[in-house]
């Protein structure tokens, strides 16, 4: 935050699991920083806060999801260490 400004934000959604022995992980969705602070540094400090406070936690695997087209999404969560796993789907209720 900037005064009462919110300049960006992440939702950590904590899964109980079954597999990988039984660890939590968390779910991370709607990473957010304001268009006109992108570029600073910000995403990637509320990114490393999220990581720290799961592992504090004790998860054991973080995972995101980020739409096809958003290719600078993508290289920025390459560049925090993550690699595309999975194919997605969803199913609209």
């Amino acid at each position: 935050m900037d005064g009462d400004t919110v300049l960006g934000c992440a939702q950590a959604t904590y899964i109980p699991g079954l597999g990988r022995n039984g660890e939590e992980r968390v779910l991370i969705e709607a990473v957010r920083v304001r268009a006109d602070r992108r570029g600073g540094g910000l995403g990637r400090e509320l990114m490393r806060q999220t990581v720290d406070r799961a592992r504090l936690r004790g998860c054991g695997l973080m995972q995101l999801t980020s739409g096809k087209p958003r290719a600078d999404a993508h290289r920025f969560y390459e560049s925090l260490g993550f690699a595309r796993s999975h194919e997605g789907f969803k199913l609209a209720l």
